[in-house]
This record gives C-alpha cells, structure tokens and sequence, in this order.
C-alpha cells in the first residue's frame, strides 16, 4: 500500500504520513536484492544502502525519544563516531531492518501520544518542539531515501518511490 498525504489532514496527520510514505521508501529500496547489493559501498565514503537504514533508525530514536524522555534500545555502536553509517560484518540485513522497525514503532509512539507544541532537548542542547522534530526527519529522510535512490538505480537500475512502470 502507497501511503498518501491525506489532502485535506490536520498539520500532524500531514507530517506523519508524509515521513511513513518516506519509511516505507527506504525499505523498499532493499526488497529483492540480496546481502552483498544492501552492504556494498558504492561512494568513496563507504555509503551503502543498509548503512543510510542504520543511520535513519538511529536518528528516530534520537530525534523522537532521547529528544522528549522517551524510552528508546541502547546502541551497540557509537553515532559520533560515524558507526551508525557503516555496517559491521556480524550485522545483519535483518537485524537492521529490524532495528528500524523498532525505532520507527517508538517514534510513532511519541507523535502519536504528544502535542505538536511539545518542547524536548536535543542531543545538542536545543529545546525543540515535535514539530519541529517532525519536519526535521521528514526531511532527513527524503535526503537518504533520494541517496538510496541513486544507490540502487547503480546496483540493479530500479528507480522511483515504490515498485512499478518507470
């Protein structure tokens, strides 16, 4: 199913569809291609499909739980040290899938169960709003779904939002 922004939705409706259209994206960017096409490099920075889902499940917990006190699952890496961009070799496809999974269900928790105007602090000290956070991984999102785009237009030519006629 293709998640659309509802045309006529309420400000916070309009912004979560839009970043779970975005979700649903990037995952479908990995279906049908196999362990070695997600965790092949494939930019002289070490960028790999199953590295832009690491860094994307990272910063929901961030954004969404450390940001407003929310509860969120330890990282086994560290992502100031660029680990959540790059996949070690005991990871695997599942487990970070999974991983986002899980980091999307408790983001969806937060907007579902606070208001637009509720203020946390970030990582770095700001005091944001869930608005705020909302519009920020909405764009973070786009921004690697589009990288994830051009990966895997170059590991196997599909392209586009979802699966279907170019």
């Amino acid at each position: 199913m293709i998640r659309r922004v509802p045309f006529t939705g309420d400000e916070k409706q309009s912004l979560h569809t839009s970043l779970d259209r975005h979700r649903d994206v990037v995952l479908w960017k990995l279906e049908g291609l196999d362990d070695e096409q997600v965790r092949r490099p494939m930019t002289p920075s070490g960028t790999s499909l199953l590295g832009l889902v690491k860094h994307l499940a990272c910063v929901e917990y961030g954004w969404f739980c450390d940001t407003f006190g929310r509860e969120a699952e330890p990282l086994w890496f560290d992502p100031f040290e660029n680990e959540d961009m790059t996949i070690a070799p005991d990871e695997t496809t599942a487990a970070i899938v999974d991983f986002y999974r899980r980091a999307r269900a408790a983001a969806d928790r937060t907007v579902r169960e606070l208001p637009l105007d509720a203020l946390g602090t970030s990582w770095n000290g700001n005091e944001v709003s869930l608005r705020w956070v909302l519009i920020h991984m909405l764009e973070d999102t786009v921004r690697h779904a589009g990288h994830m785009d051009i990966l895997r237009e170059l590991i196997d030519g599909a392209t586009g939002d979802f699966p279907g006629p170019p």
